[in-house]
């Protein structure tokens, strides 16, 4: 299809977020007609989003701003199963509390870019623990499970992965996509829901709801997904060394999500600016447009409007502020990130190696090692060659820190206490 009708599909194509659609002329003609209420499922395996994420989020941040209901659905329910899909092995089940308080956790995430408070068509987190925890098991059976045919369940490209593998199958996870197009349709019934959104290895399992909709009398219901993301070199969008990029500052620091984005790489940067910023077209396209070292103009810019968008403007720009003084001024700044230690354990001194991984600068001593061993770690600004070095007191600078350094654009400042 050339060109969408509807605000929501344009604008959604312009920035890169459609990989499929169920019935793209159907789906226009609804988004152009009425207000569409449309869903995205999310698990709650932590008590934070992170940024591979962020694709499907700013999705609903999309369906509310073009004047439609977006529902982040909760799986207060389907949590309790673990979504297998293209997992190499099952997930580790969850208490009901572990659960909770990992929704209550998330709304706050959330509140970032949906608004749920506002007069005119709110955003809605539901939880489908509502409806899946009270479900009668033999009368499920009956009324929704029929709808279901094994073989073209065991045909999914999400179910053959685990079948090929050691890790079998649980019946209790291949229970899992039952529930999830389950929750299409008691949304359509409770909500009028109209359309589920999800990454493209959701595909199948959003199929599933649809077509069980059909079965059990729902109006025609949609589907949309988004591409799976990987950066230019390949590496998984979100991921790094040291493990997902959190969006809650209490797992990671604001400084470090702006430093994150700050390390896209080149060929990125027109992408990512589409997909996790609201800055209007024109202006991506100047960004995208510059070359050479202004190039680090276009990733400032999406470091600071994606931190903005998620830790507020001035956290954005105290970020920023702080990677401009360390790098451009080599000046330390207290907004850093910071770890401490008891003066008594650094009177006594500390290993470097373990120091480094204890300020989440490596993995493993090993790890932190290779780093010595490549010319890559310095202490106050000064190369350190020696990985037996022992690190006390005697390293504290003027401002009473010490300046651990990897690389030229990760820093942290350790503090005794």
């Amino acid at each position: 299809m050339s060109a969408f009708k509807s605000d929501f599909l344009r604008t959604l194509s312009e920035r890169g977020f459609i990989h499929q659609l169920s019935d793209e002329t159907g789906l226009d003609d609804l988004f152009a007609k009425e207000t569409v209420t449309a869903y995205i499922g999310y698990d709650p395996t932590a008590s934070s989003l992170h940024v591979g994420h962020l694709t499907q989020t700013m999705m609903l941040h999309w369906l509310q701003a073009t004047g439609h209901r977006p529902i982040s659905l909760m799986g207060g329910g389907t949590g309790m199963v673990g979504d297998p899909s293209f997992k190499e092995e099952a997930r580790k089940l969850m208490t009901v509390e572990m659960i909770e308080d990992n929704i209550a956790s998330l709304k706050h995430c959330f509140g970032n870019y949906l608004d749920y408070d506002r007069a005119d068509n709110p955003a809605l987190m539901i939880n489908n623990a509502d409806w899946l925890r009270g479900l009668n098991y033999l009368e499920f059976l009956r009324d929704v499970g029929r709808h279901f045919s094994v073989n073209r369940m065991l045909a999914f490209d999400s179910v053959k992965t685990r079948l090929d593998r050691d890790q079998s199958l649980s019946f209790l996870e291949f229970n899992y996509m039952i529930l999830q197009a389950y929750d299409f349709v008691e949304l359509n019934k409770r909500y009028g829901c109209r359309v589920q959104m999800g990454g493209s290895d959701q595909w199948g399992n959003i199929i599933n709801g649809i077509d069980l909709g059909h079965r059990m009398g729902c109006p025609q219901l949609y589907a949309l997904t988004s591409p799976l993301l990987t950066t230019s070199s390949g590496a998984k969008m979100g991921k790094t060394a040291n493990g997902a990029v959190w969006l809650n500052a209490d797992l990671l620091p604001v400084y470090d999500f702006w430093q994150f984005w700050r390390n896209t790489e080149d060929a990125d940067v027109g992408r990512f600016l589409k997909l996790y910023t609201t800055l209007p077209m024109d202006e991506i396209a100047r960004l995208e447009a510059l070359e050479g070292a202004e190039m680090n103009e276009a990733k400032k810019a999406l470091a600071t409007e994606v931190t903005a968008m998620l830790h507020g403007r001035s956290a954005a720009e105290e970020a920023a502020e702080t990677a401009r003084k360390t790098f451009e001024e080599g000046a330390i700044s207290e907004n850093l990130p910071t770890i401490t230690v008891s003066a008594s354990e650094l009177d006594a001194g500390i290993g470097l190696l373990a120091l480094f991984v204890r300020a989440g600068l490596a993995g493993s001593n090993g790890e932190a090692r290779r780093h010595v061993q490549g010319g890559a770690i310095r202490l106050n600004d000064v190369s350190i060659t020696d990985d037996k070095t022992l690190v006390d007191a005697g390293y504290l600078n003027d401002d009473g820190v010490i300046k651990l350094s990897l690389g030229k654009k990760k820093h942290v400042l350790v503090r005794p206490q």
